[in-house]
């Protein structure tokens, strides 16, 4: 696949990212950037659908819910949920693992819980990248002590290479190989998350939050 490399002004130029009007986006101090384009938006767009079909078909006659897990997700969830040809409901969870720098603290805390029910529902947990899995696999732990009726899991970003614990994910988007990931609602210290396309930050690259090395970001 060809990367298209883009450097931080670049994504301030509105030509380059489809946008009338003037760039709306502060990137919090974040300089001497440079992105690599991984996914378009239009290989995001077909791949959604995609799974769209994939989710649809196994749902067929049921009312699933759909757990997004905060913040990353919300981009991918909101796509995802409009090419369902079922009737659904949609919460959000929201688990702190990560802070301003590229790697994981370690630690996993449930900040936001759900708002509805799970007993006997068919739950379909749905973020947006998974790399040790730490993260999704204890949230499903906690969600299948609630007592679902079913319980699945979807990531659009799947970096199975770094996992650390086992964990199957019933529904993928792209499996991934490259460093740290933004844009599509992935985040480097809340910027970026508004790119329409999935971007490799190029190893090295310097920021005002003077992040860790490149290593790669996800639950």
């Amino acid at each position: 696949m060809h990367e298209k490399s883009l450097s931080h002004d670049t994504f301030c130029s509105t030509s380059q990212i489809d946008k009338s009007g003037p760039f709306p986006y502060n990137l919090c101090g974040m300089s001497n950037v440079t992105l690599h384009v991984l996914h378009s938006r239009d290989e995001i767009a077909e791949r959604v659908r995609w799974l769209g079909k994939q989710i649809s078909q196994d749902y067929q006659g049921k009312f699933p819910l759909l757990v997004g897990i905060l913040k990353g997700s919300f981009v991918f969830l909101a796509d995802l949920i409009r090419h369902l040809d079922l009737p659904v409901q949609v919460d959000f969870v929201r688990l702190a693992s990560y802070g301003d720098s590229m790697e994981s603290c370690g630690k996993v805390k449930l900040t936001k819980d759900l708002e509805l029910p799970v007993e006997g529902r068919d739950v379909l947990v749905v973020e947006d990248i998974v790399d040790t899995g730490r993260t999704l696999k204890e949230l499903l732990e906690e969600l299948a002590r609630r007592g679902p009726g079913s319980l699945r899991s979807c990531c659009l970003l799947d970096k199975r290479h770094r996992r650390e614990v086992p964990l199957d994910i019933d529904y993928v988007g792209f499996v991934v190989h490259e460093g740290f990931l933004v844009g599509y609602g992935l985040d480097w210290a809340e910027s970026y998350r508004h790119l329409p396309d999935i971007c490799v930050v190029e190893p090295g690259t310097q920021s005002s939050e003077k992040a860790g090395p490149d290593k790669g970001a996800g639950p």
